[in-house]
């Protein structure tokens, strides 16, 4: 009867002590999960796509102006300018280490073609940039902002965008807003849009360059590593 008692107990005190271990291990199990991380997630890269490797320009600093008013491309053309001139005088930096990029859509994209279109469509493209000549206050028949006539009276205070192509500058010109444009200007001469496009699109400033759309073009330029700038 006395040995029946002590297996007893001793079973009792066995079956204690592995619950007690068998609880241990759930707790510390669960305290390891709790500080577990979870796997971390891949880097996220930016899809490329082959039209928009023309961003890829030369430079050790790159920058991107969006503008979508008459009124934002000047003042575009101003900062570009001093953005130039201080890398040069202050850095000791060439214009062939700056890259940059002036996007013009919306209502700045009339601003994307040259003379010979605005002499030709002036009509159209002043109505689309809702703009006017600051001096006569008429319906412009140049591109004023390639006109080192007007720094009075516009906000790039002279600097033309001739000016800012000879010292590399990029200008990505709005197909959406173009062809808006060419639309505009079929109706009233009863041609095609597209033969108007076709025409506005190989009139553009030196340096010009249409794109898709210029929303795109800022998205894209920024994935490439180009410091964004609104005016």
């Amino acid at each position: 009867m006395q040995r029946d008692a002590v297996s007893s107990s001793e079973r009792r005190s066995f079956l204690t002590r592995l619950n007690a271990a068998a609880i241990a291990a759930l707790a510390l199990g669960g305290v390891a999960k709790g500080q577990s991380k979870p796997a971390a997630n891949p880097r996220w890269e930016p899809l490329r796509h082959e039209k928009d490797d023309w961003l890829e320009l030369p430079g050790k600093h790159r920058m991107v102006f969006d503008t979508t008013t008459p009124q934002g491309l000047g003042e575009a053309l101003l900062f570009t300018n001093n953005f130039m001139r201080v890398n040069r005088s202050d850095y000791g930096l060439q214009n062939t280490d700056l890259a940059v990029v002036i996007v013009v859509r919306h209502r700045s994209a009339p601003f994307g073609l040259n003379d010979a279109m605005w002499a030709k469509y002036n009509a159209a493209l002043a109505a689309h940039a809702s703009y006017e000549d600051p001096k006569s206050k008429a319906v412009p028949k140049i591109n004023v902002y390639d006109s080192g006539d007007y720094a009075e009276w516009t906000p790039n205070r002279g600097t033309t965008l001739a000016a800012l192509a000879k010292q590399g500058v990029q200008f990505a010109v709005c197909a959406n807003s173009t062809r808006a444009v060419a639309g505009a200007i079929a109706r009233s001469a009863g041609a095609s849009a597209d033969t108007v496009f076709a025409e506005l699109t190989s009139n553009l400033i030196t340096n010009g360059r249409i794109v898709p759309a210029g929303i795109v073009a800022v998205n894209r330029a920024q994935e490439r590593g180009y410091s964004l700038v609104s005016a």
